[in-house]
């Protein structure tokens, strides 16, 4: 099937279910991405900065990026301008530097915190207590170009389905009670950002609202030339 098969056959059951797509194009050609888009799909979802900005040069401007990778402070400042959603807010560092390029290009920046809920050590993510600590910090509260809209988290690679259910659960409590306590009159706190290919069905009867999907339309990653972040 051609990449816009596999993606209107996501499309469609997604949209019965409310939830938002986001193709996730990493390691995958601007072209890839292009017949996506030509097949209706507008967010996109990378995990690097660098690969990120070179298909936002050459792909059309109403696409809507999301940054689902880890995120170094310091590359902040190259998708600041445009970038629509950052979903691996994981540190009051990062997010205050967030701000502040938000500020230098005189918008408001959308992100999530990216919360660790899956048993491996190679994932990023807030723990539970410091999420809270960081929405009680004084200085969060004085970051007024950056919009919270909700939690992102990403479950242990496993073929355990009760191990899998269990960690979406935790996520969706944890927004329940960060909404209420923190964001109760704030109508753009409603996103959860959990579930990709192999467990997207689980993290939607869980209560996602917005799942990652990228092999199982794209295929197999083919570019592999980008550096990684930490070089």
């Amino acid at each position: 099937m051609s990449i816009a098969d596999n993606l209107l056959k996501y499309k469609n059951e997604l949209d019965l279910a409310g939830v938002k797509l986001v193709a996730v194009s990493k390691n995958h050609p601007a072209d890839a991405a292009l017949e996506a888009y030509n097949a209706g799909q507008r967010i996109f979802g990378e995990n690097l900065v660098q690969e990120m900005v070179e298909k936002q040069e050459q792909l059309p401007k109403d696409i809507e990026w999301h940054l689902i990778g880890h995120l170094q402070s310091n590359k902040v400042k190259y998708i600041a301008p445009f970038i629509k959603l950052i979903e691996s807010v994981d540190s009051l560092k990062l997010l205050k530097e967030i701000n502040k390029q938000a500020i230098k290009n005189n918008r408001v920046i959308d992100c999530l915190l990216q919360i660790y809920i899956a048993d491996e050590d190679t994932k990023f993510g807030l723990a539970f207590d410091e999420a809270i600590e960081l929405l009680r910090s004084e200085e969060f509260a004085t970051f007024k170009n950056v919009r919270i809209l909700g939690l992102m988290g990403i479950a242990t690679n496993t073929a355990l389905e009760g191990q899998t259910k269990a960690e979406f659960q935790e996520l969706k409590v944890l927004f329940d009670g960060i909404k209420l306590s923190f964001f109760r009159k704030e109508d753009s706190f409603k996103e959860i950002s959990m579930g990709m290919s192999s467990d997207y069905k689980l993290a939607i009867a869980e209560g996602s609202t917005m799942v990652r999907i990228g092999s199982n339309i794209f295929g197999k990653r083919v570019i592999k030339h980008w550096k990684t972040e930490k070089e």
